[in-house]
């Protein structure tokens, strides 16, 4: 069972912020397509792109979904970036691209969902409920309301990905929320997200219902603080392996560039929150930044590795 991992790069140059791919037979080791070289470069917006989403579309295609922002753009010369400046007038649209192939891509799209007082929208992911047959794109964003000082997650609704439903709050805390991870399993919704503060550190709630209410799984939390730096994780992500363990990503960004990405954590099954680090069993390239994995055919792991190369 193949996989392809969509993922940014952190580094000083323009570069790293751009759409990259990587592959693995099993989903442990991974291996960098393209020489670790971008696939798509962003020639709109912000000039780069982060949080790079991938969605295998039940029509048949990809679309690929990431934040329109390049982050080496807003540094200064010592390379601190004014994050309150980016969270007040940041990105008020989202890069898209369409593929049937995985290999002859659209131009780059700008979305925008028609609302003027987003200070940003950051860290789009896609869920597809199969009861209202429907993708829920939902992201995180700060609001004039709030005069852009309060993170939530917001979404929306789309058949196609080119027309979508007003946006709406979609999970709202008393602190600041974001990069929300919904998935599925046997009836139960899991909503995996970084909390800001108090505590900072990601978190897991789990719903009977798309749209909540989530309850909060206090034994996560209890695991989540036990990890050294726990504020320093985010991006969380799950993948299924072919072996039916479950493993949770979560972007580790507290340390120096080349240190940073994803790191690992295994749990028995899928659905089951008992997740234990286990950076030993994986092989990355590189530090994957941001991104998603999706299960790809022998014919798309084929044909990505022909038109790219690996290594």
């Amino acid at each position: 069972m193949p996989y392809l991992f969509t993922h940014f790069r952190e580094k000083l140059t323009p570069d790293g912020e751009q759409v990259h791919f990587a592959v693995s037979r099993d989903g442990y080791r991974w291996e960098a397509l393209n020489g670790g070289k971008p696939i798509l470069t962003c020639d709109k917006g912000d000039g780069g792109c982060r949080d790079i989403e991938i969605v295998r579309l039940k029509t048949g295609g990809f679309v690929l979904l990431a934040t329109d922002l390049c982050i080496v753009h807003h540094m200064d010369a010592q390379h601190n970036v004014d994050w309150r400046q980016l969270n007040h007038y940041g990105s008020k649209k989202l890069s898209l691209w369409r593929t049937e192939d995985l290999v002859h891509f659209s131009e780059q799209e700008l979305v925008f969902f028609g609302r003027d007082d987003f200070g940003c929208l950051w860290a789009p992911e896609v869920f597809f409920d199969e009861d209202s047959d429907t993708y829920l794109i939902h992201w995180g964003s700060t609001v004039r309301e709030t005069n852009f000082e309060h993170m939530s997650i917001y979404c929306c609704t789309t058949k196609d990905f080119r027309t979508f439903s007003a946006p709406r709050l979609f999970f709202d805390k008393p602190c600041e929320i974001l990069d929300s991870h919904i998935t599925k399993h046997d009836g139960v919704y899991h909503l995996f997200y970084k909390n800001a503060h108090d505590p900072s550190m990601n978190l897991h709630a789990t719903s009977s219902a798309l749209f909540g209410p989530y309850v909060n799984d206090a034994a996560f939390e209890r695991y989540m603080g036990t990890l050294e730096k726990p504020g320093a994780y985010e991006a969380p992500t799950t993948l299924q392996l072919p072996d039916g363990k479950w493993c949770l990503l979560l972007d580790f960004f507290g340390c120096e560039k080349e240190k940073m990405g994803y790191v690992p954590f295994l749990s028995a099954r899928a659905g089951d929150t008992n997740f234990q680090m286990n950076k030993a069993a994986f092989r990355f390239p590189y530090g994957f930044k941001h991104g998603h994995a999706i299960e790809i055919t022998d014919e798309e792991y084929d044909r990505l590795c022909r038109c790219y190369g690996v290594g």
